[in-house]
């Protein structure tokens, strides 16, 4: 194993040799003032408090650590627990973020909210803040992910948001990315960007981290209050990696916890159509930030693919690339079918329909059981819910 990865980043933003800030000049006076804003607020009282008063009576936190058992005797080993990130208000884990960052944009003063969104879970959760807060939001989303994740584009719209279809590309969420960092670099005075995930130019790979560290934090308390001591194994799926570096970041240091994270290896690894960065790409610059990302030998972005929009992303975090190098953190991939099956598997085994994110995390537990011994405690971050994903669920069984 390489040398452990200290609890970053550093004061250049950099998580080993990765995270940084590659970006034009324009945007660096932003990203000071976004840095300067949150480390001062973070240590303010009356924020934090204000904080934990929006979590709680509006998120919905803790949310529950609850035993699986039925898709415990499935597997016939560990016991499984499934951290309900999918109860949250929204849906999914992303109303942790951004309820954080609507609340620096408050103390800011700005009025005026951008955001990118993949599966919609982000921009509807950036949405509802918005709305909580009357301020202006704009979300840019990839047409072909608009087409799939349609009830949440029509909520944007009811929450009050400009839904902006992206044509670029791939149309998914890599460029609705590049979209909402070109509207950023162009009204960066006025416009606060409400990033999605633990990627991008720092700070934002620290402080979404931050604001949600508090599922690892609630899981750790939990599993000692279920069974009196830390869990064997935490599995969390990773696109950008923001459910799976909240969950973790509370047991880095826990050696006694194995830390897997479950990339989409959509119609295999060697297929050329997934978006398996960790497993199949190598460091490179995207959005701002140097981390692993997959692209060819001319150095141009491979076009990912995932039937789980949220997980169609060519780069990972810069954290996770750092971990990753260190062993820290394993990380595997699941396929679009073993998702798909997993979808179903656990709905109609718990009466908890997953995101299709979630599933494969779910799916990688389904094909390793017997790596772990019979009475072992796992936790799964249950990162969504799966209503979203109802439509390509059925489009499949059709197919």
């Amino acid at each position: 194993m390489a040398q452990r990865v200290k609890r970053g980043p550093d004061s250049k933003g950099r998580f080993g040799p990765y995270g940084g800030q590659y970006v034009p000049e324009t945007v660096m006076y932003a990203l000071a003032e976004l840095e300067m804003s949150y480390r001062k607020l973070k240590k303010d009282k009356s924020f934090l408090a204000e904080l934990r008063g929006y979590l709680s009576d509006y998120v919905g936190r803790p949310s529950p650590l609850y035993f699986a058992e039925r898709f415990t005797a499935y597997l016939k080993g560990p016991k499984v627990y499934f951290k309900r990130e999918d109860l949250n208000h929204t849906g999914a884990h992303k109303i942790n973020n951004t309820v954080g960052q609507i609340l620096l944009a408050k103390h800011m003063g700005k009025k005026r909210i951008i955001a990118e969104t993949g599966a919609g879970q982000h921009g509807l959760a950036t949405a509802t803040v918005c709305a909580r807060f009357g301020m202006e939001c704009i979300i840019y989303m990839g047409a072909v992910d608009i087409k799939r994740q349609a009830s949440n584009v029509e909520k944007m719209k009811l929450l009050g948001a400009k839904v902006v279809t992206v044509e670029s590309g791939s149309k998914t969420l890599k460029d609705a990315t590049s979209q909402a960092m070109r509207d950023w670099v162009t009204n960066i005075r006025s416009t606060f960007y409400i990033i999605g995930s633990v990627v991008g130019p720092h700070p934002y790979p620290m402080l979404v981290r931050d604001f949600q560290s508090i599922i690892g934090k609630e899981t750790k308390r939990q599993c000692q209050k279920k069974f009196r001591r830390l869990p064997d194994a935490i599995i969390a799926c990773v696109g950008g990696g923001s459910n799976a570096i909240g969950i973790f970041d509370s047991f880095i240091n826990e050696k006694s916890v194995k830390l897997i994270g479950v990339e989409a290896a959509g119609h295999g690894l060697n297929s050329g159509q997934h978006a398996a960065t960790l497993s199949k790409g190598k460091p490179g610059v995207l959005h701002g930030s140097y981390s692993y990302l997959v692209y060819d030998n001319d150095g141009q972005i491979i076009l990912p693919h995932s039937i789980s929009a949220g997980l169609d992303y060519p780069g990972v975090g810069p954290e996770h690339s750092a971990l990753s190098d260190t062993g820290q953190v394993k990380y595997f991939s699941a396929t679009d079918k073993q998702a798909l099956a997993a979808f179903e598997l656990v709905s109609k085994l718990e009466g908890i329909i997953p995101a299709l994110e979630t599933s494969h995390a779910l799916a990688y537990l389904i094909a390793h059981k017997k790596e772990f011994k019979a009475r072992q405690n796992v936790v799964v971050c249950l990162s969504g819910r799966g209503d979203k994903d109802m439509p390509i669920f059925f489009e499949k069984e059709k197919a």
